[in-house]
Formats: structure tokens, C-alpha cells, sequence
């Protein structure tokens, strides 16, 4: 669907498309997600769209919000919230589930809802559970609204560590050594469950690192140097995910690269390299969001290492049937091997973030990333595809 195609009823002039930005959620990644709402809301082009945001609070009410980027900010080294920016405390923002009406209700207790037009794409900016797993997206399908984004399998799967990598297997893509605890396995039996960790160690070494199985923003990882620390790491991760992921050190430079839907197919952009830092022992939350520790964009890499984690890139993208945008992460080791760590269906969308900073390092600035992603969106149909 093109937005010069539009459906229109009889007695409706044309109009500019709406998008529904979507942020906030239930995850732990709440805040970084209404951060990413601000970005986005700045940068559309309002000349072209109309734009409604919408935030979802941490506890899954939807709420009418503020178009007010300048609050959506990391003040203080403190995100910000949907509560701190919704309209009322009470009043809830409804999607009809129904594919022949995208008209969006708003109702507060004791009052008539009031409709508040049409919604002809999403734009959800959710990263976590409840939002960027396919949850949101199987919503989104239901009634019948075109969005931003890979659909329900392949969020899903980008969402779930330990799938994504048995995808990324089977396609012959190279990962890292891991282990999973499911669980039953920790909550029946944690001294077996704690073997398996600790063979796992004895067989790939120390350090592990264990992370939630579907979290992204590095929440919830830590890095294990020997035994001592184990157990408070899992109960750690598992405060984020019941299911947890060991992962086994992979030594090599970080590199990341970016992965966009054009009319004729994804491409990607220059890679960028995450270089490592005294101030902290990995790429974690407060590297990547409180204090900004900065890539290098281009990588340093040949240009036959580049064509290759591109081509990589690409073929994470197709692996896992994505749409519209993802972020390959990928280690290169010092045989010169690319591992692929993991792709992000919905990376960290502020202008600081290495998504938007490796487009605009391939000449695609931040608001023209935005209003690509939204034409691709509006070409796509809901349902099977």
C-alpha cells in the first residue's frame, strides 16, 4: 500500500497517513523505549504524516501522551516514563480488532469515548517482551493495521536467544558456544542445573556470561569469572526471564552492522566496531545509554571483512524472515572468523545509537531512515506474506 493509495471512504477528503508511535511497555526496556519514542517523534516528517503517540504504561494500560519529545530524555542519568507523560492516569487509548475499522477509541471512567481517527501504520518502538516478541505484532494483525517491523515468527525468534541461534544453525550461520536453563530445570533442581553451567565452564572456560534469555539493552547480564559468582547471576537474569542463556566468552573485537528493507530487497550499511573500555567490563546498559560509550563508525576492517559481515548481515535477516529493520551483532575473532552474537529486530533507535549512527555513515540521515521504514510499512500487507 502506497500512501498516495490510501483507502478512503466516500465522504473523506484525502489526508496525510497517520502513524501511531508505540513505546513504553511492560518490559524492563521501558525506558530506553520511550527515549527512542522521543527520537522518532522528532525526526517524522509532520509535513507528510500525522503522528499519534501512544505509550503503554509499565503495567499494560495504554494511554494517550504528551507530543512532546523534549521530556522523552535521559535526564540525570534517569529514563523517562509513559507515566510521567500520559494525558490522565485513568483514561486507556483502544485498537479495534477489526481489520475493516483502524479507527483508535480513547475512554476514561464515566465518560464517552472519544474516536480519534483513523490509524494507518505503527510505528512500535517497543523493545522487550509484551512488545517486541511478536505480542504487539500479533495484535497489529488482528486488526488488520500495517506496522513498522519484522512480523510475530520473526520477532519472536529474534527475541528468544536460544531459537535464534538454532535458527541461525541450521542456516549455517557460526555461533557461539551456549548453554540454556530452562525453568523447571533451576526451580526443581538447581544443584543439576548448576553442574551443567559448571561443565559447561570446564569445557569452554572461564568467563561465562549470563544473560535472560529474551531481554535485550544488555539488562540483566552479567559477566562470571569463576563459580563463586554464579548464582547470583542467574537469579539475577532470571529477575528479567525464568529462562536463562550461558554464553561462553568469545574472544575478538565487537562489530556491528546494520540491515534495512529497500524496495528490492534488505541491504546493509557500513559496520561499526564497539571498542573496548577500562569504565566497563563489557558493552553493557550503562555503556550503551547512560554514558554513551562511543563506536567506531566505519569499522576499521578490510574491505574483504566488510563485504563480509555485510553479506552475513543479510543473510541473519533473511534466516530469520525479518522485515524493515534489524541490527546483526557479530564477534570477529582472531582466527578472523565472524561469529554472529545475536540480531535485534527492534535495535535502540536514538540518534546515538549504532543502528541510525551506521545509516547515516551510508548517507541515509536519521530522518530519512524514519521515513523509509515507514514506506516500507505502508508497502506491506497484514496477514500471511
Amino acid at each position: 500500500m502506497s500512501t498516495e493509495n490510501l483507502p478512503q471512504s466516500p465522504d473523506q477528503p484525502s489526508r496525510k497517513p497517520r502513524v501511531a508511535v508505540v513505546f513504553g511497555g511492560r518490559s524492563s526496556e521501558h525506558g530506553i523505549s520511550v527515549v527512542t519514542a522521543g527520537a522518532v517523534l522528532r525526526a517524522i516528517d509532520r509535513s507528510k504524516y500525522e503522528v499519534l503517540p501512544i505509550g503503554i504504561t509499565r503495567d499494560g494500560r495504554w494511554a494517550l501522551t504528551a507530543d512532546d519529545p523534549e521530556r522523552m530524555a535521559i535526564t540525570d542519568r534517569r529514563t523517562p516514563s509513559v507515566e510521567e507523560l500520559a494525558e490522565s492516569g485513568e483514561g486507556g487509548v483502544v485498537l479495534p480488532v477489526d481489520p475493516a475499522n483502524r479507527e483508535v477509541v480513547y475512554a476514561e471512567p464515566g465518560s464517552v469515548p472519544k474516536a480519534l481517527g483513523e490509524v494507518d501504520v505503527v510505528f512500535p518502538v517497543l523493545h522487550g517482551p509484551y512488545g517486541e516478541d511478536g505480542t504487539l505484532q500479533g495484535l497489529l494483525e488482528l486488526s488488520g493495521v500495517p506496522y513498522v517491523g519484522s512480523g510475530v515468527l520473526s520477532s519472536a525468534v529474534g527475541q528468544d536467544k536460544e531459537y535464534m541461534k538454532r535458527v541461525f544453525t541450521s542456516f549455517g550461520l557460526r555461533v557461539g558456544p551456549y548453554v540454556v536453563i530452562r525453568p523447571r530445570e533451576w526451580t526443581r533442581d538447581q544443584a543439576a542445573a548448576r553442574k551443567r553451567i559448571v561443565d559447561f565452564a570446564g569445557e569452554h572456560g572461564w568467563p561465562l556470561f549470563v544473560k535472560p534469555a529474551r531481554a535485550g539493552s544488555s539488562i540483566g547480564i552479567t559477566k562470571v569469572d569463576d563459580l563463586s559468582g554464579l548464582d547470583e547471576a542467574v537469579e539475577e537474569a532470571r529477575r528479567h526471564d525464568p529462562k536463562v542463556l550461558v554464553e561462553a566468552a568469545v574472544r575478538g573485537r565487537e562489530i556491528e552492522c546494520g540491515v534495512l528493507e529497500f524496495e528490492d530487497g534488505p541491504r546493509a550499511s557500513v559496520p561499526a566496531e564497539i571498542p573496548a573500555t577500562d569504565s566497563h567490563a563489557y558493552y553493557d546498559f550503562e555503556a550503551k545509554y547512560i554514558d554513551s560509550t562511543p563506536g567506531v563508525v566505519p569499522a576499521p576492517l578490510t574491505e574483504e571483512e566488510t563485504a563480509e559481515v555485510q553479506r552475513l548481515a543479510v543473510e541473519a535477516f533473511e534466516a530469520v524472515s525479518c522485515e524493515g529493520l534489524v541490527r546483526a551483532d557479530f564477534f570477529l575473532t582472531e582466527e578472523g572468523e565472524f561469529v554472529i552474537n545475536e540480531i535485534n529486530t527492534m535495535p535502540g533507535f536514538t540518534p546515538i545509537s549504532m543502528y541510525p549512527q551506521m545509516w547515516q555513515a551510508s548517507g541515509i540521515s536519521y530522518p530519512e531512515l524514519v521515513d523509509l521504514l515507514i514506506q516500507a510499512a505502508l508497502r506491506r500487507s497484514t496477514g500471511l506474506r
